[in-house]
């Protein structure tokens, strides 16, 4: 089992440099995936822990041109990129994990490249397991944030482990 990675951020700037990496992480193994359903990214962290920016960040280093704006309102944003499909998803508003299955939520999570989860944790039970969990959180200390990726089974511990290594490289 890998060891969660985790590191500092300093401001916004190190944030869109972290989303950039995780997409170029994401692309690099998603074709390790065994099966057909999307590479899932849990997003937690309190409201203004940097979520969207990071999510914005990985969008726009995928391919996406246009505006990307949070799904605050409409729990779900979907993308279409060279890649595949990708759907980031809100979950703040969410009153009932089970106003997802009434959004037909599985669809989503049956058919695309990539789904980025914000609040996973108001979808619980509802929600299939995350390959990675990013949790951003403020760094009271320093400033600024600070960011844990944990992985779950063979592909999300791929991840963390490529993150660690690509981090490790930008230190030398």
């Amino acid at each position: 089992m890998t060891e969660p990675f985790s590191t500092y951020l300093a401001d916004e700037a190190a944030t869109l440099a972290v989303g950039k990496q995780l997409a170029q992480v994401l692309a690099s193994v998603s074709t390790a995936k065994q099966d057909v359903s999307a590479l899932v990214v849990f997003l937690q962290g309190t409201l203004g822990a940097g979520k969207t920016t990071l999510s914005r960040s990985l969008l726009r280093a995928l391919g996406e041109q246009g505006a990307v704006k949070s799904p605050t309102y409409t729990l779900a944003e979907p993308y279409e990129l060279d890649c595949g499909a990708i759907y980031h998803f809100d979950l703040y508003r969410l009153a009932d994990p089970e106003e997802l299955e009434y959004m037909g939520a599985q669809e989503y999570f049956d058919s695309a490249y990539l789904c980025l989860v914000e609040w996973p944790e108001r979808g619980q039970g509802m929600l299939p397991r995350a390959d990675v969990q990013v949790v951003l959180e403020k760094n009271n200390q320093r400033g600024g944030r600070q960011i844990s990726f944990h992985g779950t089974g063979e592909v999300g511990e791929q991840i963390v482990e490529l993150l660690r290594q690509n981090f490790a490289e930008m230190k030398k």
